[in-house]
């Protein structure tokens, strides 16, 4: 086990590994908000929106986090393995 990895940093081949389970995990918890959570209602800018759809904007945020996260990775390993730098946009 690399030390990068015991002092919570994940590496490349670490975070490719945990990917699929953490977007499976979070799928799974969609679900179950969205079969769990009652038909409730909260005002948001003074219209009424499901909780079930703010909880699920929520996870979602995080998934986002974790697609970010994993792309930045390897857009950083790439630099450092001597690959091209990515493109610019």
């Amino acid at each position: 086990m690399r030390l990068e990895s015991r002092r919570g940093m994940r590496t490349g081949s670490d975070l490719d590994r945990r990917f699929p389970v953490a977007l499976a995990l979070f799928a799974l918890l969609g679900v179950l908000v969205w079969f769990t959570i009652g038909d409730g209602a909260v005002m948001v800018f003074g219209r009424p929106v499901e909780i079930r759809l703010v909880a699920l904007l929520v996870i979602g945020s995080f998934a986002l986090r974790a697609v970010l996260a994993r792309q930045a990775d390897r857009i950083r390993h790439g630099a450092e393995d001597g690959n091209s730098p990515p493109p610019n946009l």
